[in-house]
C-alpha cells in the first residue's frame, strides 16, 4: 500500500473521495502550513506528497522523503517553491493545479482593480471612523473603468480570464506578448506590446506572470515610474515579481498612484508602509480562496498522485 502525505487538511469533499483510495494516508491538521520539522518527519518513506505553495521542496525535503518518492503534487498553479531540477535528477514527478483557479484569481484581480480605481477600501475605512459626512462632488472621486486601459503582464490562462472580465467593464486591454496567448489575443483584439511600452500606455497594470529568475523584480523603480503618478499596479501573481522597497518608495512619493496587492515579497510579512498607506489595498493572498476552487485544486492534486501511483504520468505535469 503506497504511503501518501498531505501537508494540509484537505477539504471535506476531497476527504470523502480520499477514503476510497487504497493508500496509507496521513495529513496535517494545520491550515496555515505544516511546520517544517513536522513535514520532514511526516514525508519520510512516502511514495507521494501533496504540498502547498508555502512548502519548500528542495534537497533537504527529498532526502527526508527517501528514494522511493515518486511524485510531489503541488496544490497551487505556481511552482516556485519546487526545486524542479532536483526533482528531475531524482526521477520524481511534479505537478501543479492549473486552470481550476483561473476564474477565482481573476475575480480577485478585478476586485483589486475596482477597489483601487474607485477607492472602495479607502472610502470604507473612512465611513468606519464615524466621521460626519454628506454627499459632495469631490468625495473619494476615482478613476472610471469604462474607457481606461488595462495592461496585463503575462497573458496566460489567468491573464486571459482577467482580460475577459475587464472587457465587460468597458476597459481596453493590452498585454505583453506570450507564445501561448498570441492567437487568443488576436481573436479578442488585445494589442500585444513590449513591457516598457505597455507600462507607459496602461492606466492599470495587472501582473500574471510566473516567478522565475527572469521575472524576479521585473517591476522596479524604473518600471513603476513608467506606470506613473495616476497609474495603478495590481499584483496577484507572486510578490517577488515586484521590488517591494521600490514600490513603497513610489507609493510614498507619488511616483505611482495606487497599488492593489494579494502577494508580497516576504510573505506573510507585509511592510508597515503597505499596511498604512491609504493608496494601497492589501489582501492576505486569497486569490484562489473560493470554496469550490479550493476543493477542485485539492482534487486535481489527488488525481495527479493517483495517476503516478497507477503507473502513468501526472494529469498536469510541470
Amino acid at each position: 500500500m503506497p504511503r501518501v502525505h498531505i501537508t494540509f487538511p484537505p477539504p471535506d469533499g476531497v476527504r470523502r473521495r480520499l477514503a476510497e483510495e487504497q493508500w496509507d494516508l496521513t495529513w496535517s491538521d494545520t491550515p496555515d502550513g505544516q511546520p517544517r520539522s513536522d513535514m520532514l518527519a511526516d514525508v519520510a518513506g512516502c511514495d507521494a506528497v501533496i504540498t502547498l505553495l508555502t512548502d519548500r521542496v528542495d534537497e533537504e525535503f527529498l532526502d527526508a522523503a527517501g528514494p522511493q518518492l515518486r511524485v510531489v503534487a503541488n496544490d497551487a498553479v505556481g511552482t516556485d517553491n519546487l526545486d524542479l531540477p532536483a526533482l528531475r535528477r531524482r526521477g520524481v514527478a511534479a505537478s501543479n493545479t492549473p486552470e481550476v483557479l483561473d476564474a477565482a484569481t481573476a475575480e480577485i484581480a478585478l476586485g483589486l482593480v475596482l477597489a483601487t480605481s474607485r477607492r472602495i477600501a479607502e472610502a470604507d475605512r473612512f465611513v468606519r471612523t464615524g466621521t460626519p459626512w454628506q454627499w459632495r462632488t469631490d468625495l473619494f472621486v476615482g478613476r472610471d473603468l469604462a474607457g481606461a486601459t488595462l495592461g496585463i503582464v503575462g497573458l496566460g490562462r489567468i491573464g486571459l480570464a482577467v482580460a475577459h472580465r475587464a472587457a465587460a467593464f468597458g476597459m481596453r486591454v493590452i498585454a505583453t506578448p506570450t507564445r501561448s496567448g498570441a492567437a487568443e489575443a488576436a481573436r479578442r483584439g488585445i494589442d500585444l506590446l513590449p513591457l516598457e511600452e505597455l507600462l507607459g500606455a496602461a492606466d492599470v497594470v495587472s501582473l500574471h506572470c510566473p516567478l522565475t529568475e527572469e521575472t524576479r523584480h521585473l517591476i522596479g523603480a524604473r518600471e513603476l515610474a513608467l506606470i506613473g503618478p495616476e497609474g495603478i499596479l495590481v499584483n496577484t501573481a507572486r510578490g517577488p515579481v515586484v521590488d517591494e522597497q521600490a514600490l513603497v518608495t513610489a507609493l510614498t512619493d507619488g511616483t505611482l498612484g495606487a497599488a492593489g496587492l494579494d502577494v508580497y515579497e516576504d510573505e506573510p510579512r507585509v511592510p508597515a508602509p503597505l499596511r498604512e498607506l491609504p493608496n494601497v489595498v492589501a489582501l492576505p493572498h486569497i486569490g484562489s480562496a473560493g470554496r469550490t476552487t479550493r476543493e477542485r485544486m485539492a482534487q486535481l492534486a489527488v488525481d495527479n498522485v493517483r495517476a503516478v501511483l497507477g503507473g502513468g504520468d501526472p494529469v498536469t505535469p510541470v
